[in-house]
């Protein structure tokens, strides 16, 4: 469906009043679905001086008349970063290799989506350079979905995955995404272009290559923008970035953030316990059973800033 600008439409043409939502927004300018279309809107003054910002995601009241946003309707939720509103869930996209996998930058992205109360999936990309079951392991029994994915077509006989597999794991994952609003985050270079674009059956999304002399992605995804997989699920792709500004967040809230420590959390000795050098702490009594070590000890890194 096109966009629509003023500039060429007669304003005895359209309605005066739509609601939509914010698809895609650039240099100040934000596309706008509604059920009369598409349209190119800009926001007015009064959202500047009150230091409010349409973010992509946001439902808005727009002035077909004049082609104005009016009015952010309310954030049933929304993301820091990447920075977009009223998604249904999340999927952390990271890459088997090239670039690195980070289990720590990994904590960090479901900790943020677990304090926003917003459900978190895992998708690992590129098994065609290195198979990462470890992964799959370790995040299903926490409790996450987790899809081992390569976007190419061509799987190396040493990862012992065929075409077949993959194919599977994107139906998989194609079943999660319907009737839902996913946002899919992760570092540049990981393939998120490259996952929609399969997810499609066909390139609607420029893709990038990762850097040889740096070893981290090129920011091929300039901007967030809303893609519609048929027949029911929207996914928002968005630019990647190496680091992650988690929110702020108390040592004590923290424990919450990690799933598989909530049983146990109120059973220690102390009421103010952290985990982490007290006594008789039934959080550090469930480590190597319930608790993985790897992921408290990225707790506490966390604890220790």
């Amino acid at each position: 469906m096109g966009e629509r600008t003023y500039a060429s439409v007669k304003p005895s043409t359209l309605v005066d009043r739509l609601i939509g939502r914010i698809i895609k927004g650039v240099a100040g300018q934000y596309t706008v679905d509604t059920a009369e279309g598409r349209y190119v809107c800009s926001a007015r003054g009064l959202f500047r001086k009150n230091k409010i910002s349409p973010i992509v995601g946001d439902m808005v009241k727009i002035s077909a008349e004049d082609g104005y946003l009016l009015e952010i309707l309310p954030r049933k939720n929304e993301l820091r970063r990447p920075k977009v509103a009223n998604v249904d869930q999340i999927i952390i996209v990271l890459a088997a290799a090239q670039p690195e996998l980070s289990f720590g930058l990994l904590d960090r992205y479901l900790m943020q989506a677990e304090h926003e109360i917003i459900p978190a999936a895992i998708c690992i990309n590129k098994l065609d350079l290195k198979y990462q079951e470890e992964v799959r392991d370790l995040y299903t029994k926490v409790g996450y979905p987790v899809f081992c994915v390569s976007a190419i077509t061509d799987i190396c006989d040493s990862t012992n995955l065929i075409d077949t597999e993959i194919d599977t794991e994107f139906d998989k994952m194609m079943e999660f995404l319907q009737d839902k609003t996913t946002v899919l985050a992760g570092p540049s270079g990981v393939g998120k272009s490259s996952i929609i674009n399969r997810l499609c059956g066909s390139a609607i999304l420029e893709i990038g290559e990762v850097s040889e002399k740096i070893g981290r992605g090129k920011h091929t995804t300039r901007h967030t923008e809303f893609v519609l997989l048929p027949p029911s699920a929207y996914v928002i792709d968005t630019p990647g970035f190496s680091s992650l500004d988690p929110p702020s967040i108390s040592t004590k809230e923290l424990a919450w953030l990690f799933r598989e420590f909530r049983p146990f959390l109120g059973e220690c000795k102390f009421k103010d316990c952290l985990h982490y050098k007290e006594q008789d702490c039934a959080v550090k009594g469930e480590i190597g059973n319930v608790i993985d070590k790897r992921r408290y000890e990225r707790y506490i890194d966390m604890i220790r800033g």
